[in-house]
């Protein structure tokens, strides 16, 4: 009896991994990103701690706001003034426009651009490509911030950024941008967080978005975001398996 196997000089074809299976270096991802929402939860609520992370928090704020801008310029409305401080928190005041999707365009577009600074935690070449959007966006809200010690922590976290670069084939840039994906992604729960343990002067969306529909108390509108962005993660992880098999 002849043994089966392909004809001669045809190699067996290797196996694959399924599409939405995850790798072993992309488990690894999806385990760094839970780890990574908690300890931003925890620094970001730190007093003491949270200051070291205020590059990061404008960053993020910066670009919630400037979505806001986007949209009420969009719609026709007018900026009257923007605020955005790593203490105070940000804020955009709009003359006319769309309310509703001017405030919408916050939490939305937050959580869309972390997703993709996520896909650039399972691909060094995309992390790199992000590296220069996030050396931009790091610098660009030092236009409004006049704090000393923000803008010394900006020069370090810029550091980071081009000293990523040569660390292991820049792979530590990968975790950098997912870092910075998970903050954005999930902002609503910071912001929500701010308004509960640190009454800033400027109040969340959440509240905002009480203050326009009072028939729908704030709470309602935390888990519709919080929902919203933990959908918004998962398809962007599933996104990342699917088009990056790391290792």
């Amino acid at each position: 009896m002849s043994a089966s196997g392909p004809p001669a000089g045809v190699l067996p074809t290797p196996a694959t991994t399924p599409p939405l299976v995850p790798t072993h270096d992309q488990v690894v991802v999806l385990y760094v990103t839970v780890v990574y929402v908690v300890v931003i939860f925890g620094i970001w609520n730190i007093p003491g701690a949270r200051t070291l992370i205020n590059p990061l928090k404008l960053f993020t704020i910066g670009w919630h706001e400037l979505c806001h801008i986007i949209a009420a310029i969009l719609t026709g409305g007018t900026i009257a003034s923007v605020t955005i401080d790593p203490f105070l928190g940000g804020a955009t005041l709009v003359e006319g426009g769309k309310p509703p999707i001017i405030l919408s365009a916050g939490y939305i577009g937050s959580t869309i651009f972390g997703g993709v600074f996520i896909l650039g935690g399972f691909d060094t070449l995309v992390a790199k490509i992000l590296s220069f959007v996030l050396g931009i966006g790091l610098v660009a809200p030092l236009v409004l911030v006049r704090d000393k010690l923000t803008i010394l922590l900006t020069v370090l976290y810029e550091g980071l950024v081009v000293g990523f670069w040569f660390i292991g084939h820049a792979q530590a840039l990968r975790w950098y941008c997912l870092f910075v994906g998970v903050m954005n992604v999930f902002f609503v729960i910071w912001d929500i967080a701010d308004d509960k343990f640190f009454r800033k002067a400027n109040d969340s969306d959440c509240t905002q978005f009480y203050i326009m529909f009072p028939s729908l108390p704030a709470h309602f509108w935390a888990c519709f975001w919080i929902i919203f962005e933990i959908g918004i993660c998962i398809a962007f992880l599933l996104l990342g398996i699917v088009s990056f098999k790391v290792g």
